[in-house]
């Protein structure tokens, strides 16, 4: 007879939603499902594959959860498993927003992909399908995905971009009846429901023009022809017992040295890039979070050992940032004085003596690295990467090995110091030196995972420890 704890899982709700394409309605069809999720009261998990932080935050704003990035090649195959059991603990019901098409991975391969993270967890897909000028081909496009793999458990299907009912119900008539039975409702096409986009993606859920509460109504509108209850009929499954990967984490917030050292993390609308995962790698090695906003807070917050500059888009706010001199100053003299600052990409560019944006106009920043950075639309760096460190720096000692990506329309235009953090190889096997290492300032445009990688947030902890007992923290 088999032993009771050693049963498996009781099936729940999770699932991934995938698509034919990029622009097919996957982010706008997940954050319907959030809001229908968490308007019947269940706790939903959402995660989102690939290394994107806008679509993370939207799914944020609706769960009122952390959403986590899924990515094969920042975490590996190990990774992604173990932050799926760790995050989903304590669920109801668990939603992965995929990237691209549902078969597109890395270099026109399976790998990464949301067919391959599916397969990897375990769980089945649900596909939004962008019907817009199309009524029978439905058909021919949904059975070529379910025949595409046959590993891939295609579980339920949404149709998006529906031009009104009578569309709907002309698509649903012309599919096989085997077909028919997966679609689990429709989405209108709505202008309500569009999340408008610029340079590097969507506006962000920090600069949306659009308030909470409207896109809320928008959502709970347009979810009305989706039926919630065969969804979650339909995809059941049972997940990866969380009991190995949760129970024996640290406490948040403490670490071997006792009671948390204060880390200012720049969180604002500048400042808003940021894998959970890091951070809460950052809490496990024995940091206390404590967000600050470059962007209007006169100082840093109190008793800080460190400082840790995210991504974002800093050149949307080059003139507040600018007439900030009293932060500016502050973080130029700590900095100065050994003080353990980690910046990535938008945070390197506050960094830098000067930031000109897109219109052409320059502004001073906190002048800590000598380089000058200037937006630039014919500009566009976009990789994978794995590093390795080549100095020492309050990510440890030289040799320190992680993997990451960076993704930019910036260019360093003057400097006066070397590149000397990092030697960086691309996923396609480009080689080069990247990112500053100055006193205790590391900073690159790349943005690290720290989720397989837990001696780099140990080693940035070490540095403020040691900053602190040098010079007390104000």
């Amino acid at each position: 007879m088999k032993n009771t704890a050693d049963a498996d899982p009781a099936p729940r709700p999770a699932f991934v939603v995938a698509a034919t394409h990029s622009s097919a309605g996957k982010t706008t069809v997940t954050a319907i499902l959030l809001r229908l999720l968490r308007e019947r009261g269940l706790k939903v998990q959402a995660f989102k594959i690939g290394p994107d932080f806008i679509d993370p935050g939207y799914h944020r704003e609706i769960t009122g959860r952390p959403s986590v990035n899924l990515d094969l090649w920042m975490m590996g195959a190990e990774g992604v498993r173990r932050s799926f059991s760790r995050w989903s603990a304590g669920a109801d019901v668990c939603v992965i927003e995929a990237m691209g098409g549902l078969y597109d991975g890395e270099n026109g391969t399976e790998k990464g992909s949301a067919a391959h993270i599916a397969k990897l967890l375990g769980l089945p897909v649900v596909v939004v399908l962008d019907v817009w000028g199309m009524t029978r081909t439905s058909g021919a496009v949904l059975g070529g995905l379910m025949a595409f793999d046959p590993d891939v458990r295609i579980a339920a299907c949404v149709l998006n971009q529906v031009g009104s009912r009578t569309h709907a119900e002309m698509v649903l008539t012309a599919l096989p009846e085997h077909l028919r039975e997966l679609v689990a409702g429709w989405v209108e096409r709505s202008e309500h429901l569009r999340v408008d986009e610029r340079h590097l993606g969507l506006t962000t859920v920090e600069e949306n023009p659009t308030g909470a509460a409207e896109r809320a109504a928008a959502q709970m509108a347009s979810g009305r022809t989706v039926d919630v209850d065969g969804l979650l009929a339909a995809t059941r499954t049972a997940w990866p017992d969380p009991a190995g990967t949760s129970a024996h984490q640290p406490p948040r917030g403490t670490g071997p040295d006792g009671p948390g050292v204060r880390l200012a993390v720049a969180r604002d609308a500048a400042f808003c890039f940021y894998y959970e995962e890091n951070l809460r790698a950052l809490e496990d090695a024995g940091f206390t979070l404590v967000p600050f906003r470059p962007t209007v807070d006169p100082r840093l917050p109190d008793d800080v050992a460190a400082v840790y500059l995210g991504g974002g888009y800093p050149e949307s706010f080059t003139a507040e940032l600018a007439a900030n001199r009293s932060l500016a100053d502050e973080l130029k003299a700590r900095a100065g004085h050994g003080m353990p600052v980690y910046a990535e990409c938008g945070g390197m560019m506050y960094l830098a003596r000067s930031l000109t944006g897109f219109d052409g106009k320059g502004a001073a920043m906190t002048g800590i690295l000598p380089i000058d950075v200037v937006m630039d639309r014919q500009y566009l760096s976009i990789h994978y990467v794995e590093v390795r460190t080549q100095v020492p720096s309050p990510l440890g000692e030289a040799g320190r090995r992680a993997r990451g990506q960076e993704f930019h329309q910036s260019r360093i235009t003057a400097a006066e110091i070397e590149p000397n953090l990092y030697e960086v190889t691309t996923s396609t096997g480009e080689r080069r030196r990247a990112g500053f290492a100055l006193d205790n300032v590391a900073a690159s445009y790349i943005h690290l995972h720290f989720g397989t990688h837990p001696e780099i947030p140990r080693d940035f902890l070490g540095a403020a420890l040691r900053y602190a007992k040098k010079v007390p923290v104000v």
